[in-house]
């Protein structure tokens, strides 16, 4: 029995339609640089960016969601400070371990993208209203 769609085609694609921009937007955030267009990076890239500050290394590690071994997230986590994405230093509390944060330039550039995202995000929703019902409205 097929569950009961709320959305047409033309709702959907729109909805598809952004995240394809939104990826493409992704992609310009590293200059099109597209080893970074990865679930890895973008787990690691903007839960940092959610933090108010620096984090230890190993909690930066556990971002990533799709990667279970702590050997291969260290991988991840040394390409972004290879390329400058995330900085790297003490901790003065802890000596054992080290604190990352985004790179300010890293941070200016994803502000940037998701202030986009938001953009493509609302100019989606008005199209998906103008191509078909909205079933939250009565």
């Amino acid at each position: 029995m097929q569950k009961e769609l709320k959305y047409n085609d033309a709702q959907r694609r729109e909805y598809l339609q952004m995240i394809d921009r939104i990826g493409a937007n992704w992609i310009g955030v590293f200059q099109g640089n597209k080893e970074f267009y990865s679930s890895a990076y973008w787990d690691l890239l903007t839960q940092l960016w959610r933090q108010p500050g620096p984090v230890r290394k190993t909690e930066a590690l556990g971002y990533m969601q799709a990667i279970k071994s702590a050997h291969t997230a260290g991988k991840y986590v040394q390409g972004a400070l290879d390329h400058g994405l995330i900085v790297e230093k003490d901790n003065p509390e802890d000596a054992r371990s080290k604190l990352v944060a985004l790179d300010d330039d890293m941070r200016d550039r994803l502000d940037g993208f998701f202030d986009a995202a938001v953009g493509e995000m609302r100019g989606a929703v008005r199209q998906i209203d103008i191509k078909g019902p909205s079933p939250e409205e009565p």
